[in-house]
């Protein structure tokens, strides 16, 4: 089976073998310290091995709750911000029809999401869709009080019950939460709501292959069992350092241009549903690394769509980015372009190839280009779009995440700076137990 490949060879000759070669040994170390449970954050070190610690009884009961539920609703929406939602849209929308959302209702449950904004429009619009609907809920949080899908939990429930009653609205909750403590895990022994636990090792940036990602992906009807095997094959392709291992090569090269001045990485796809996999990446790396005046700054583009947006400064702006594309080699699907006997659009020179051959060539063309216009370019080439993929794709990135936060010299696995806006809202928002903090904020008004 093909799995996942690096070429680092147009980003290597900006950022010189000698300091790549330098940077090594920090590699190494890196890896040392997530598979011995060391460095600095190794509290949070659950996500390293869960692949291979996922039993089938545990798929098993997911696949049951998902199937309970797709079995009483037509629509599940899934409740959670950043690590809590991202990376099951991230999995949903790579292997969703592109149009799904246009096409008449049947098979599974159409997967929603709330809780990832404080937007009343969005929150409002959601609940006129789900009114008179059949709908569930899954709600995620290891607390229960962090405010977006504290909201839109509060609201929805009310809903539900208001629609279904009570007694059949605790059916249709599942509560993804602690295992013993918080106001969620609370609620949800009180009122007898189906659970599943989150790891206290496991931060929720890493968390797509525990329930908290698990089950929403199976609701929508994926095979999370392949998800797992994935992840489960890249753990072991990434246990030991070498140039084998692929995650020690991007974090190596990543952080050798991040050293030689390039300050930004642009995840790049061609592929337009992989574009919520990027919003996914972005947090993982922007919150893993971004602290203590340090870190690269994560972006991304959909191409070829950007290119006609973006593509002029990636092209000859500022030469502080470098790009990391990932390359999906082959498409689910087969379309050949017409010929035409007018050809006034000029295209019969491409009649009867396939549109994927057209894209592949657009990639090409631009990393050439891109390279030429000094941007180093990593590049990623992946078979397909299925689980197995994904599975692989979601954990090479989380290990390369580990071991590039460690080479840059922070702990991957905290977010300090994160609490910063809640303390001035709760402050806004005359919280009980901020007031001596809401009377400092009114002072800076």
């Amino acid at each position: 089976m093909k799995t996942i490949a690096i070429d680092i060879k147009h980003a290597l000759c900006f950022a010189g073998q000698e300091r790549y070669d330098a940077i090594e040994p920090e590699a190494v170390k890196g890896i040392d310290n997530l598979n011995n449970n060391t460095g600095a954050g190794n509290d949070f070190h659950g996500w390293v091995n869960l692949p291979s610690e996922i039993s089938q009884a545990h798929i098993d009961d997911i696949n049951a709750t998902a199937a309970s539920l797709a079995g009483k609703c037509d629509y599940v929406v899934c409740i959670g911000i950043g690590g809590s939602y991202l990376g099951a849209k991230a999995v949903i929308e790579a292997l969703s029809d592109s149009f799904a959302a246009y096409a008449p209702k049947g098979g599974h449950p159409r997967v929603l999401f709330a809780g990832q904004n404080i937007g009343e429009d969005y929150l409002a619009e959601l609940q006129s869709l789900l009114k008179g609907q059949r709908f569930g809920i899954i709600v995620i949080s290891k607390s229960g009080t962090t405010t977006e899908p504290a909201i839109a939990f509060r609201l929805l429930k009310e809903q539900l019950e208001n629609q279904v009653g009570k007694e059949a609205a605790r059916e249709l909750i599942v509560a993804i939460t602690d295992a013993s403590r918080g106001a969620l895990r609370t609620l949800a022994d009180t009122e007898g709501y189906k659970t599943f636990i989150i790891p206290d090792n496991v931060g929720g940036r890493f968390s797509v292959l525990t329930p908290v990602g698990l089950l929403p992906i199976a609701v929508a009807g994926f095979d999370i069992a392949r998800l797992v095997a994935g992840a489960r094959a890249m753990q072991d392709s990434t246990l030991h350092a070498g140039p084998s291992n692929p995650a020690e090569t991007y974090a190596i090269m990543r952080n050798s241009l991040y050293r030689s001045g390039k300050k930004i990485e642009i995840l790049v796809n061609f592929n337009p549903k992989l574009h919520y996999f990027a919003e996914w990446w972005k947090q993982l790396y922007g919150e893993s690394e971004g602290k203590e005046g340090k870190g690269i700054f994560p972006a991304s583009v959909d191409l070829t769509t950007d290119l006609h947006s973006m593509g002029q400064w990636m092209q000859q702006g500022e030469r502080t980015i470098f790009e990391t594309v990932i390359s999906v080699e082959n498409s689910n699907c087969e379309l050949r372009i017409p010929g035409d006997k007018d050809n006034l659009d000029g295209l019969n020179y491409l009649a009867g190839r396939r549109v994927d051959e057209v894209n592949k060539m657009a990639e090409l063309g631009t990393r050439i280009a891109h390279v030429e216009g000094e941007v180093p370019v990593i590049k990623l080439t992946i078979p397909q779009l299925d689980e197995h993929t994904l599975g692989e794709l979601i954990y090479f990135f989380e290990k390369a995440c580990g071991i590039s936060g460690y080479i840059l010299g922070v702990n991957p696995f905290d977010q300090p700076g994160v609490e910063a806006y809640k303390k001035n809202m709760f402050a806004l928002l005359e919280k009980p137990g901020h007031e001596e903090a809401t009377k400092a904020i009114q002072a800076k008004i």
